[in-house]
This record gives structure tokens, sequence and C-alpha cells, in this order.
């Protein structure tokens, strides 16, 4: 499985020339560059996590090594090989993050988180199961260790009452089975797309493995026996463009 940041480096690699493949160098500097634009901290964190291991294996080596020229020099190479790894963790992190603020509040964003950072035996999909035509506003389901979670995108106020129908469906077939609400949207108490992961992960555990299959494919065979909507599917923030700067 490819991490985040290299999903990311690939991806605008292709957005700016679909017929080459640039080097990995040149990625990087591509990701830097974006994720600077949108992440004026980003940059800090970067300098501190490449430092501070070096930092951190000179005063070791002036302490452990003070007599030992090569000892001295092999843990400042430690400490920068170490930064370096650090660095690109980093960078990979806030990357991910930048990209996903640019989708943040489209139609489908939440659908392309479940579908490229949803991870540890959660099923989810990038598809909605219920959308609202007017206002755009839709729901979305992930099954996991949590239970069900029916995420809403859209402001709270429109999309409670979308979130409460689907949970009396979801009852009537599965009674003993918690069901979570998550909000993506304007308002304050809203999860942040970029955490949206992470706090499904969070949730305690109410199944195991087997019944998670179980219950994700009754779900899908009640979402079968509503009929086709006309939702849209979800975007991808690793092939979204950066808007030229004017």
């Amino acid at each position: 499985m490819q991490p985040a940041g290299g999903r990311i480096l690939d991806s605008m690699a292709r957005t700016k020339n679909p017929n080459k493949e640039p080097g990995r160098i040149k990625q990087m500097w591509d990701v830097f560059q974006m994720t600077r634009r949108y992440d004026s901290l980003a940059i800090w964190y970067l300098l501190l996590g490449f430092l501070m291991p070096i930092i951190i294996a000179v005063a070791l080596g002036i302490v452990l090594s003070s007599d030992n020229i090569v000892g001295l020099v092999l843990y400042i190479i430690a400490g920068v090989l170490a930064g370096v790894l650090l660095f690109l963790i980093i960078l990979g992190r806030r990357a991910e993050r930048a990209a996903y603020s640019q989708i943040a509040g489209q139609p489908g964003a939440v659908g392309a988180v479940l579908k490229s950072s949803l991870r540890g035996g959660w099923i989810a999909s990038e598809m909605p199961v219920n959308v609202s035509p007017k206002t755009q506003d839709a729901v979305y389901r992930a099954v996991g260790r949590g239970g069900v979670v029916l995420i809403g995108e859209g402001p709270r106020s429109r999309t409670q009452k979308m979130l409460e129908d689907e949970r009396r469906a979801i009852t009537r077939i599965l009674p003993n089975v918690p069901v979570t609400f998550a909000y993506v949207g304007p308002d304050p108490d809203a999860v942040p797309l970029y955490k949206l992961a992470g706090h499904l992960r969070k949730l305690k555990n109410v199944l195991r493995k087997p019944e998670i299959l179980a219950v994700s494919n009754r779900l899908t065979s009640l979402s079968k026996g509503k009929g086709g909507l006309p939702i849209p599917k979800g975007i991808d923030p690793f092939k979204a463009r950066a808007p030229r700067p004017r």
C-alpha cells in the first residue's frame, strides 16, 4: 500500500505531464511548494523535524564520543538520516492535510476521504447513501469496529434529519448495532475533513471483524433495495489542482 505522501507525489507529477515521470526530488519540491502555499506553518514544522534529530545527535556525540572523531561523525550522520526521515514523514502528513483543504466544502469531499484514507478494517464507499438534490447535502456510511457511522456532509441544520431518517432505516434491520453520527461541514463543532478518518478510528470498538463484514453486506442489500440515486462520486484530493496565482 502506497503511503499518502507517495500518492500525492505521483498524482501531482501525472497532473503536470502524464507522459513523463519526473524525478523524485522534483516531485518532492512540487509537494513542498503546494503544502507551503496552503499551510503557512508547514515550513516551521519541517525545519524543526529536520534539525531536532541533528541537534540531539550532536549533543550525544559530544557527551559520549568527544574524544573519538569517528564516533562523533557517526552520530552526526545518524542525526542527519533521522532528520531526513522525520522531514519526509511531516511533509507527507502536512501535504495530505493541505490537499484535503483544497476540496473541503465541495460535494463529494467526504467520499474522497473515505476512499483514500480510511483503513483499519473499516468498510465505506465514496458514494453517499442519501443526497439532497436541492442542496447537494449528503449522508455517507462507514462500518467498522466502532459500529455504523453516518456522516453528514453539509450544515448540521440540514443534514440532521437526513441522518435520523437513515438511522431509523438501519435500526429496523439491525436493532442491536450502534449507530453514531459525525458531521463534516461549516459548523464550529464539525469534524475537519482531514481528521475524519482518525475520528472514526478513535471510536470505541463494538464489532468484531466477522461482524463488520456481515453488517456491511446487510446494509449494502438495504441500499440496493432503495434503487439507484444520481449521486456524484467523491473528489480525489490527490488529483486536485492548486489554483494558479494571479
